[in-house]
């Protein structure tokens, strides 16, 4: 259930009328880890199994990122909607995420509290590597697609997506969350969960970029990062440091990237926003 309806009276200038729109759901998540309350995650439901996995990984709450761990959809509302999710995982599967965290329901992906440099974000792994190229007349395209799963988004309008592709332009899955990181996160997980992260080249997001979605996608070893709208300031800084190629703006024809650029191929255009 991505939606419920809701009524509501429309002011329109100096006319009113009764109104019933669909509205995203906005549930709360709790994630237990070896019988002990984590995390909580407001998020739409649906995709959960995605949601938790992806957020094991971006988190580094595994040490061994390709270690499955049991988990159990444990307890059901009114509506059937999951309300807790538990996992169980052997000490010695428990990555530094875990030993080191805090609350992640206000704190999303913050491996990189408490540093004072950008220098120091080798902590995270190593820099992607170089070799793959990106033809920037495609990017049109992967929105275009992700465009046409946002079924949620086009009933409510309040829902964010993300959606990963090969290199070549071919859509892997595409996932919807009220959150922007959340829908990030699910589309990890499912690239995890089926085998498919090694053929994820190119991320696509609808909506800004922060820093924490250029360390999910570093995380998830994903060299190419588009986006509708603009990034933060820190975003670039990382991703010029972690080795993303980031678009922002990417609107119809145009894009414009802040980080990387030469990962892509060479065209005739005159575009010089790199």
């Amino acid at each position: 259930m991505a939606t419920r309806k809701y009524q509501g009276k429309k002011f329109e200038k100096s006319a009113s009328l009764r109104a019933v729109d669909s509205l995203t759901v906005e549930e709360a998540l709790q994630i237990n880890i070896n019988n002990k309350p984590f995390t909580v995650s407001m998020r739409t439901p649906g995709d959960d199994l995605s949601l938790v996995r992806g957020m094991l990984h971006s988190e580094g709450i595994l040490s061994n990122s390709t270690f499955t761990p049991d988990l159990i959809l444990k307890k059901e509302n009114d509506e059937g909607i999951v309300t807790i999710v538990d996992l169980t995982i052997p000490k010695n599967e428990l990555g530094e995420g875990y030993v080191n965290s805090r609350s992640l329901l206000s704190v999303s992906s913050c491996g990189i509290c408490g540093r004072t440099e950008l220098g120091e974000l080798s902590f995270l792994g190593k820099i992607i590597d170089d070799s793959l190229k990106i033809d920037i007349a495609i990017l049109n395209q992967l929105f275009v697609k992700m465009n046409d799963l946002q079924h949620s988004f086009h009933q409510s309008g309040g829902t964010h997506a993300a959606a990963a592709f090969s290199l070549e332009g071919k859509l892997l899955y595409a996932m919807e969350d009220i959150g922007r990181h959340n829908a990030v996160d699910k589309i990890i997980g499912k690239l995890i969960l089926n085998k498919q992260l090694k053929n994820a080249s190119v991320l696509t997001v609808s909506g800004r970029v922060s820093y924490e979605i250029i360390i999910k996608c570093f995380k998830a070893g994903i060299p190419f990062l588009a986006a509708v709208s603009a990034p933060s300031s820190l975003a670039v800084d990382y991703a010029k440091e972690l080795g993303i190629t980031l678009f922002a703006f990417c609107r119809e024809d145009r894009a414009t990237c802040y980080a990387n650029p030469q990962r892509i191929k060479p065209t005739n255009t005159k575009n010089k926003a790199c």
